[in-house]
């Protein structure tokens, strides 16, 4: 039986990587983009992939999209919650409209996408939600603070679906966790300080310059976002019990390790959670 996937903030990176491996596998893609006719029109040669419009702040374009979807297939079997981007501000730096954009798109965004694509995902034999989340969403970090809060949300927001929506709806949870990845999304950071007045004259800019030197040799040679997308596959075909956690890489997981080292893919505190509430 043909597959069928669903992925947001695939015009680029970790989304785009995904969107291509699994529609070169033969699964039916529908890759979430902000440009359809451009990136359709680029990958107009590669089969099975749909490139549709999903702005995950607009719960109406989200229910749009997964309309058509349950109009073309029926069921989805994998949703995979990717869009996301990075902000690094200190709290004391932030703008109150700056916090909610991070917020509206990485917290907000995953809430609005699980809403509309369940219904379809409790139509499949073999359903499985995966989120996009990163190290920052298991360890805080000078300047992401805003960002980390963002990813420790979506921790939580899916660590607590997974301790019933395996049982009761047959859906396997995951959250996907990497690194450092060599993508337009470190850069977009970047951009965006520099867009909103750089490096400010302030109190922050010794211990903010010492941690941009420290990131930038810690992450010299960064993960690409086709070897996420790799982990990506090897998730979904092969794995066996889904984890609830996922490193994507070496670097990761060594970062993570004194958060993790009781229990690296999360599995044996979410089952003890699930049988603490629910006895199953």
């Amino acid at each position: 039986m043909n597959k069928i996937m669903a992925i947001t903030g695939a015009s680029s990176g970790i989304g785009l990587a995904t969107a291509l491996k699994f529609a070169e596998l033969g699964w039916t893609v529908y890759a979430g983009t902000r440009n359809v006719a451009r990136d359709q029109e680029q990958y107009a040669n590669v089969a099975n992939l749909h490139f549709m419009e999903m702005e995950v702040t607009d719960p109406s374009s989200m229910e749009q999209a997964f309309d058509i979807i349950e109009k073309e297939q029926g069921r989805l079997d994998v949703l995979f919650c990717n869009a996301g981007f990075g902000f690094l501000r200190s709290l004391g730096q932030a703008t109150f409209e700056e916090i909610q954009a991070v917020f509206d798109t990485n917290v907000y965004g995953v809430m609005h996408t699980i809403r509309a694509g369940l219904p379809l995902l409790r139509k499949s034999d073999s359903a499985h939600l995966i989120a996009t989340t990163s190290v920052g969403g298991l360890v805080g970090q000078p300047f992401n603070e805003i960002y980390c809060a963002a990813k420790f949300a979506v921790e939580g927001l899916l660590e607590s679906l997974a301790t019933y929506y395996k049982p009761a709806f047959g859906i396997d949870v995951t959250l996907l966790e990497p690194g450092a990845i060599a993508t337009n999304f470190n850069s977009t950071v970047m951009s965006h300080i520099q867009q909103t007045g750089g490096i400010r004259e302030d109190e922050y800019k010794p211990i903010l310059t010492q941690y941009l030197d420290a990131f930038t040799s810690r992450n010299s040679v960064p993960q690409t976002s086709e070897s996420v997308a790799d982990v990506v596959v090897q998730l979904v075909t092969e794995m066996a019990p889904k984890p609830l956690r996922l490193r994507t890489s070496e670097k990761a997981e060594a970062f993570v390790q004194y958060k993790v080292s009781q229990d690296p893919t999360g599995l044996e505190g979410m089952l003890n959670t699930r049988k603490l509430h629910l006895n199953l």
